[in-house]
């Protein structure tokens, strides 16, 4: 057993400095054109940029725990965090696998079954796009109308968000992966769907300001544009969502936000706005795992400063895995 602990523990540094080694990577490969864009603009507007994204995907892992929770898996906090941001530098790495099986593996140590974890990231993928589309098709209205076709996936997704088709989808998921369903009765609640939402559309709203200093700082102008770096972002990530071909949809994205920005910003300022934002987001990737790793340490296995994970089953509710 003791061999096995230390074989899965060397396993996940293994995984974890895979990672770090492709989000290297992908810095020093573009080394000349961030510090080309960087160097345009203001101290001020990078770090008000950094901050807004910080505080953007802090909504996000607020609403991913309010699914966990909903699904029979409540986590204190700092575990929540520790298990998130950690996972989530799985998807630097070439594939779309990594990130799940990353938070799969961290949270069977909080006795988190697999299965449950697995829903939880796939609805908590599901919300954050549906949730993305919506703020972009209220936010640009001219360019949503030339991408109906993903228009045409809000109210798809909206019927998919109710717990009882989210629950057959889930099920039917799980028995063609020849796993274990879920569970026969609702995953969870819509009350917990409800504050998903609210939580990731607050998370898209705050990401707003991250693009907004930028533009403004190159020298973009108009009432409306905080509405524009709004959906540009969220039109941006749902794109990238989408392609699952490249790692964090790198490359895609960028393309994406300067199509949305051609409204206020000339093609290359509107590249600079898209490389500070992918900074800005590695940045902040970086910086809430290297939080959640210490957070969740000084908590401890169980979530309680000094209190080791005792034998006491994490609550389930009836109809959960």
């Amino acid at each position: 057993m003791l061999s096995r602990l230390r074989s899965s523990r060397l396993l996940r540094v293994l995984l974890a400095l895979v990672a770090v080694g492709f989000l290297g990577y992908g810095l020093a490969r573009n080394r000349d054109e961030t510090v080309a864009a960087i160097s345009q603009l203001s101290w001020w507007s990078l770090a008000g940029s950094y901050l807004s994204v910080m505080a953007g995907i802090g909504l996000m892992v607020l609403a991913w725990r309010a699914l966990l929770a909903g699904m029979g898996s409540p986590l204190p906090l700092g575990i929540t965090a520790r298990i998130f941001f950690i996972g989530q530098l799985g998807k630097y790495v070439p594939g779309s696998v990594w990130a799940y099986a990353a938070m799969i593996e961290l949270g069977r140590d909080h006795r988190v079954p697999p299965r449950r974890m697995f829903g939880s990231i796939t609805l908590s993928v599901l919300v954050s796009l549906g949730c993305a589309l919506v703020v972009a098709a209220v936010t640009l209205r001219e360019t949503m109308t030339q991408a109906w076709y993903l228009l045409a996936l809000i109210p798809v997704i909206a019927v998919c968000l109710h717990p009882g088709v989210l629950t057959f989808g889930l099920n039917l998921a799980m028995r063609i992966a020849r796993q274990e369903p879920l569970g026969q009765g609702r995953l969870l609640s819509g009350r917990a769907v409800l504050t998903a939402v609210a939580l990731t559309v607050a998370g898209w709203l705050t990401y707003g300001p991250h693009l907004l200093l930028p533009m403004a700082d190159l020298g973009a102008s108009g009432d409306s544009l905080y509405l524009v770096a709004t959906g540009a972002y969220a039109l941006a990530w749902a794109t990238g969502i989408l392609t699952v071909v490249v790692p964090a949809g790198i490359g895609v994205r960028e393309g994406a936000m300067v199509l949305a920005l051609a409204p206020v910003l000339d093609s290359p300022r509107a590249l600079v706005a898209a490389v500070v934002s992918r900074v800005m987001f590695t940045l902040a990737d970086v910086s809430w795992a290297g939080i959640g790793f210490l957070w969740g340490r000084a908590l401890g296995p169980a979530g309680e400063p000094g209190r080791q994970a005792g034998p006491e089953p994490v609550a389930t509710r009836e109809g959960t895995a």
